[in-house]
């Protein structure tokens, strides 16, 4: 979970959800009441983050067993996706950001948690992130897009950062594809610090999309969020697709 300090303590995993896909007559992939305007939902307090940065996660997690950066950068790339909680800290935020880097082509980067469990001890809150392939690769691009999980079973999301051009722009086309985003945004999710690793780019700028596991489970058929199954393409429903290309037309030279 991104943020300041303060988002430590707002966001993650509650459980009980809606199935995969559940449809509104209009709006296949919102929730069906009220699919465009989403109140703020309770969010449970979260531990600590076991490390302050990536130097102390370095020293006592092994890189290949425990997690992997993974990185890409096409030739003259000016945005880039970003799931620096990636893997199964905050699942499928690594799937979502490699895609939608795919089809934009778009550079890519994810910090990717694998261990058999305690994941979560890998979470380093996105104003500290200071993974330096991370910082490198944001640095070099205008727009910044990363991907996060929050908690909550209704489906929406919260959108921060200081780019407040693109969440406009973001917000729209997930409205307009009739996915819910949320008119006001907890404290703690809000991504406003330079700090964040999101707004590190050229432009000092960036967003932050809070996506609650309402709206992650409906990603995948089933609503199953678990490793194996979200590593597999064929088990992405028609809203990850839908979902993805609405925040790729809000990006520019989309």
């Amino acid at each position: 979970m991104p943020g300041t300090g303060a988002r430590i303590g707002a966001v993650l995993l509650v459980s009980g959800l809606a199935p995969a896909l559940i449809a509104a007559p209009a709006h296949p992939h919102a929730a069906p009441a009220h699919p465009h305007v989403t109140p703020a939902e309770p969010v449970r307090t979260r531990p600590a983050d076991k490390y302050t940065g990536y130097a102390q996660l370095a020293a006592h997690e092994t890189e290949g067993r425990d997690y992997r950066r993974e990185q890409r950068f096409p030739r003259g790339a000016r945005v880039a996706h970003i799931a620096v909680h990636g893997g199964a800290i905050e699942p499928p935020t690594t799937q979502l950001a490699n895609h939608s880097a795919r089809a934009g082509r778009h550079a890519y980067y994810s910090f990717t948690a694998v261990k058999a469990s305690g994941n979560r001890d890998l979470h380093i809150t996105a104003d500290r992130f200071d993974e330096p392939k991370a910082r490198a690769l944001v640095s070099r691009v205008d727009y910044t897009v990363a991907w996060h999980g929050a908690a909550g079973s209704r489906a929406t999301t919260y959108i921060g950062g200081r780019d407040t051009a693109l969440i406009r722009k973001i917000a729209a086309e997930l409205r307009a594809a009739g996915f819910s985003v949320a008119r006001s945004v907890p404290a703690g999710l809000r991504g406003r610090s330079p700090d964040n690793i999101t707004n590190r780019n050229r432009r000092g700028r960036g967003v932050q999309l809070e996506i609650s596991l309402g709206q992650r489970k409906r990603f995948f058929t089933g609503g199953r969020l678990d490793r194996a199954w979200i590593g597999d393409p064929a088990n992405r429903t028609r809203a990850f697709r839908a979902y993805t290309a609405a925040v790729n037309r809000a990006l520019p030279g989309s």
